[in-house]
């Protein structure tokens, strides 16, 4: 039985990769690390993939913004494939930097009449901790029946979701677009809580889907927690709230 072929883009800065390439592959998945001017070069097939995924770092060493040179990657040379790739309801995933890239791509939200970006966190330094995200949404094929929080590491400064208009958020909500939130004490959401809320984020939004549920984009790092001694309180008796989940349901999509 052949493996579904999963292309991990890789820009000049970008350092989550091969972390990306191991959560794929624990969750049952072929992984292709492809650089993006070795795409441009050899003229790779998009459609031969069945799942995309855009990891962390800091391509192009963030210049010009977060993730906004990787983003003129994706709407300069590659935007019939990133297009084909979505509307055919393959799985994306943006991670941190790719959520970023993402976004300032417009592929999130995806949609004309909420406008977002990610900008400095409100704390105004880099955040680096680990932070417990809940599940919110049943759109989203990445998050769809998990019921359990995910535990995993932020490490940004540029994290904050914002919309143009506040009161878009309820639009949001509504389409069940809103896929991950920031935990707080009690597991309830974070309420704008610092620092379960790392970034001050709207709505303590740590992840958004697309309409169709296909796409997600989120600021931590849930490649970082696929196997129970990653957590930083595993000799302490902690367990379970793995991010490998995520990546176990795009693939259960295929």
């Amino acid at each position: 039985m052949h493996k579904p072929r999963v292309l991990i883009l890789h820009a000049t800065g970008t350092n989550r990769d091969l972390d990306a390439a191991q959560a794929v592959e624990l969750a049952g998945g072929q992984a292709e690390i492809r650089h993006v001017n070795q795409l441009r070069s050899e003229r790779t097939r998009w459609e031969d993939f069945q799942m995309l995924v855009v990891p962390g770092g800091f391509s192009y060493a963030d210049a010009l913004g977060a993730g906004k040179l990787m983003a003129l990657d994706l709407t300069s040379y590659f935007a019939e494939e990133v297009n084909a790739f979505v509307d055919a309801g393959k799985p994306v995933i943006g991670i941190c930097n790719g959520f970023q890239a993402l976004v300032k791509a417009g592929v999130l939200p995806g949609r004309s009449d909420v406008q977002a970006t990610l900008t400095f966190n409100q704390s105004g330094h880099f955040e680096c901790r680990w932070v417990r995200l809940l599940p919110r949404s049943e759109t989203c094929l990445w998050t769809r029946g998990l019921t359990e929080p995910v535990d995993c590491p932020v490490a940004h400064g540029e994290g904050r979701f914002t919309l143009a208009d506040a009161a878009r958020l309820a639009a949001l909500l509504a389409a069940g677009q809103v896929a991950l939130v920031y935990a707080g004490p009690g597991g309830r959401a974070a309420e704008g809580v610092y620092p379960h809320n790392p970034n001050g984020s709207i709505g303590d939004i740590a992840g958004v889907c697309n309409p169709q549920g296909n796409v997600l984009g989120l600021m931590p790092h849930p490649e970082d927690h696929i196997l129970p001694h990653q957590h930083p309180r595993w000799t302490r008796g902690a367990g379970g709230c793995l991010g490998l989940k995520l990546f176990q349901n795009g693939m259960k999509a295929l």
